[in-house]
């Protein structure tokens, strides 16, 4: 759908502005969209917040937490701040009356929730309660951050709360993988090239990785992390939507409602192998800033699953997310079956692997076997790669940017769908229950150690 930001006017209203996520994504997108005249024309930013500033001093402290970004002095020109208790439902009075002097015919509402889950229900209701959004209002839609709850009992408590306020058509739910390029890109790799679509089934695919590594620790997010950890705040959103792109099998169109109904027939068929997943707590996790005293959060889960479909009957899913491993590093790596003379050992060569890195870099690679050079038959593996990141550094977008792009569209196509999510969280809460083997971890090494005893997999 081609995107025109003339004659159209959104006031964002951002609940949680003093968040890190506000003020190092949010804000930093949007200032970059209205710098490259993206933003839709005339629209502003209302920035809600507890804290005591005026608009000024606002987005002094949001330059203060981005030394890296450039533009930040243009927030003045489109961002208002608000001091607000979004607790208190008398306040929206106030809301109201603002929006509705800065509003025309025109107008679009966007209300983008970038708050803890357990403030999802008293927000939302304050807005229908005080009609500052309005149901069935197609100009008045409203975003949610991922964890979309805690469990599938409190995220089932927040939809049914929706529903009854709002329509699906005016719920956007975030989760911001799916705006980065190289996910987007996924489909486009896999349909797009016959050499890649022809082994992409459980008779040319040996087995599925998927990595979210981080090497640094928790830093300040103890009070949000202790209360997720890597199985909530990483595989029941990021790395199962991306186990559900890979898997999912040809859809009619690649238009968001036919690439859903797939993706839910994937996390409908999923059963994971809880005898071969672990999770585990890097040492020194209860010393951290606001970590409770014995805390048993989990900063690594390990997880082996299955898609129990015809076209990955059989293929191993390893997801692989942590804290304080040996690198930065989100990427996939699928890698091939052996070829029959390699199987019958009449000839040699690894594995061919499709890799594709998400981030640092977002590029994709293609790894293969070879001959290499001189009188011998000696086979070496190469790589073909193209890196988008590295021949176009100002070109890939941040995906907050392009998610906002999307709502000015009023497209759904990267944004999750409700039973996307509760299929999700069946996984998680049955993980939760069944994955018994805890372990704390100094390093990679003695991470990867016990994983390959229980997999005989090498990461």
């Amino acid at each position: 759908m081609p995107y025109t930001r003339k004659n159209k006017h959104f006031l964002i209203t951002i609940f949680g502005a003093t968040g890190d996520l506000t003020a190092r994504k949010l804000l930093p997108a949007l200032c970059n969209l209205y710098s490259e005249d993206f933003l839709p024309e005339h629209s502003k930013v209302i920035a809600l917040g507890r804290r005591d500033f005026d608009t000024e001093s606002y987005i002094d402290f949001v330059k203060s937490k981005n030394s890296k970004v450039g533009n930040l002095d243009l927030l003045k020109d489109f961002v208002l701040y608000k001091n607000i208790n979004i607790l208190d439902d008398g306040a929206y009075l106030d809301l109201g009356r603002l929006l509705d002097e800065m509003s025309t015919e025109k107008t679009t509402r966007l209300f983008y929730l970038a708050v803890a889950p357990d403030l999802f229900i008293p927000i939302t209701h304050s807005l229908a309660n005080n009609k500052v959004a309005l149901k069935n209002n197609n100009q008045h839609l409203l975003a949610f951050e991922k964890p979309f709850g805690k469990d599938l009992a409190s995220a089932k408590e927040i939809n049914a709360t929706l529903q009854n306020f709002f329509n699906e058509s005016q719920i956007f739910r975030i989760d911001h993988y799916l705006g980065k390029e190289m996910i987007q890109n996924l489909l486009t790799v896999r349909f797009a090239n016959r050499i890649i679509e022809n082994s992409w089934h459980s008779e040319g695919i040996e087995s599925v990785k998927i990595f979210a590594k981080e090497d640094e620790g928790i830093l300040d997010r103890g009070t949000y992390y202790d209360e997720n950890g890597a199985l909530r705040d990483v595989i029941q959103n990021h790395l199962l939507q991306m186990v559900s792109l890979i898997a999912l099998d040809t859809p009619k169109s690649l238009n968001s409602a036919d690439v859903k109904a797939e993706k839910i027939k994937v996390l409908q068929n999923i059963s994971v192998d809880y005898n071969a997943s672990l999770l585990g707590q890097y040492e020194g996790y209860g010393l951290e800033k606001n970590v409770k005293a014995g805390s048993t959060t989990e900063t690594l889960a390990f997880i082996k699953l299955f898609v129990n479909t015809p076209l990955f009957q059989g293929v191993p899913f390893y997801l692989f997310a942590g804290k304080k491993l040996d690198e930065k590093l989100a990427s996939i790596e699928i890698t091939f079956k052996k070829t029959k003379l390699q199987l019958e050992n009449k000839i040699g060569g690894e594995h061919d692997k499709l890799i594709i890195e998400i981030s640092p870099d977002s590029r994709v690679k293609l790894v293969i076997n070879g001959k290499e050079p001189g009188f011998e038959h000696k086979l070496d593996q190469v790589g073909l790669e193209y890196c988008y990141s590295c021949q176009f550094p100002n070109n890939v977008k941040e995906a907050y940017e392009k998610l906002f792009i999307d709502m000015f569209k009023n497209s759904k196509t990267l944004f999750t769908r409700w039973d996307e999510i509760e299929f999700a969280w069946k996984i998680i809460d049955d993980i939760k229950a069944h994955v018994k083997m805890m372990i704390t971890y100094k390093d990679y090494q003695q991470v990867t150690e016990r994983i390959r005893m229980l997999n005989n997999e090498i990461l």
